[in-house]
């Protein structure tokens, strides 16, 4: 079976990660998010992958190329958004047979990815505590009967997870008008295919829809608490390591080193001497943690660095971001309510009571910068010395 998996989004709500970075390759443990995604559908069979690719194109198809894991990788480029019927059209030439489609900014339980494959055709679900805020299926027996978009009334609790294993026939119904919503809906796909064929629906144990920032933090929690133990880097016999870590081949730990697994240091990071690092973090490739900084349940993404005598909480870091010696990240209100942040301009609650700040790639804080929890700062943003910044910058 091939498997479409959809790649082209421009990530608006995840900014500025996604500024020249397509969400989909955002670093979630030691791979890209989308990487996540074709892992599960390689190992539920998958004897192709056909990537849809749009914004920053180029990054996907020089970390895939045209061989992944044994398996060849085709690329179809959708040059506009508009919606995911039209995205799984674009790809409408390298499909024969029954084909899966996956979307490549979540996360899936990968035996029910490969439960999918099998019982084709199939669509996953995901059981929620409030359905009327998802596409909602409709099941009778073993046999999914509709499917609704956020009814008032849900005729059950299994929400649409965007995962579906189609015929080949299905092809032939990939041109759909569009939506009130402007888009061509692939749910207009899977309402035809309901029509004339016998769909199994398959629950998720777990599932996750990357948009925003501190989904990409929520993925990382997943991914990196799998990780076994594994030590390939140089170590120093004066460090301290506990529990599942992870420091790979290449990867520097000095003296004083602390480090509280679950935890991912990469190939050429570095950490200490005498730092602290624990709580689900991501020390991606060349990123750098100096003398005495403490790393919390965090994203360092590749080559960022946080300096001495600086503290860094439930925050992501992008690329080549420098924080300052003594720059301290606020992660938690004075009255424990959720933390806000900015998304598209609005103000919204992330649901978590413990969140940082979101730094774009290229931003530096100034020495003993002090950063409130919920602070946006954008690509290339700086920070004085001494500031103490609590509006997005």
């Amino acid at each position: 079976m091939k498997a479409v998996v959809l790649a082209a989004g421009q990530g608006t709500r995840i900014r500025p990660l996604s500024d020249s970075v397509p969400k989909p390759m955002l670093p979630v443990a030691d791979r890209p998010l989308v990487a996540h995604t074709i892992d599960a559908a390689v190992d539920a069979g998958a004897d192709e992958i056909v990537l849809v690719i749009g914004y920053e194109a180029d990054t996907v198809r020089d970390y895939f190329g045209a061989e992944y894991r044994g398996v060849p990788v085709s690329y179809a480029v959708q040059t506009e958004q508009a919606g995911t019927a039209h995205a799984v059209n674009t790809a409408r030439e390298h499909i024969e047979g029954p084909f899966a489609v996956l979307n490549g900014d979540n996360l899936y339980d990968p035996a029910a990815i490969d439960r999918l494959f099998t019982e084709c055709p199939a669509i996953c679900a995901i059981e929620v505590a409030e359905p009327r805020n998802y596409g909602v299926l409709s099941t009778e027996g073993d046999s999914v009967t509709g499917i609704v978009e956020k009814p008032a009334d849900p005729p059950t609790n299994l929400a649409n997870a965007g995962a579906y294993a189609f015929p080949e026939e299905a092809k032939k119904w990939l041109e759909v008008p569009e939506s009130e919503r402007g888009e061509h809906e692939i749910t207009d796909v899977v309402a035809r295919v309901i029509d004339e064929f016998d769909v199994t629906p398959v629950t998720l144990e777990r599932w996750l829809d990357v948009g925003r920032p501190w989904e990409l933090l929520e993925a990382n929690e997943w991914k990196i608490g799998d990780l076994e133990r594994r030590i390939d880097g140089d170590v120093s016999e004066d460090a301290h390591l506990q529990g599942d870590v992870v420091v790979e081949d290449g990867a520097t730990v000095k003296p004083g080193v602390v480090v509280e697994g679950p935890a991912l240091i990469r190939s050429g990071a570095t950490v200490g001497p005498n730092a602290y690092v624990r709580g689900a973090t991501l020390i991606d490739e060349g990123a750098k943690v100096g003398h005495a900084a403490e790393v919390k349940n965090s994203v360092l993404s590749r080559d960022a660095s946080v300096s001495h005598l600086s503290y860094v909480g439930d925050s992501i870091l992008g690329r080549d971001v420098n924080f300052g010696a003594g720059t301290n990240v606020a992660n938690l209100r004075h009255d424990d309510g959720d933390i806000e942040f900015t998304v598209k301009g609005e103000r919204v609650s992330t649901g978590r009571r413990k969140f940082g700040v979101v730094a774009g790639d290229g931003a530096k804080t100034g020495i003993n910068s002090s950063l409130s929890p919920g602070l946006k700062l954008d690509t290339g943003a700086t920070t004085l010395p001494g500031e103490t910044v609590d509006r997005d910058r």
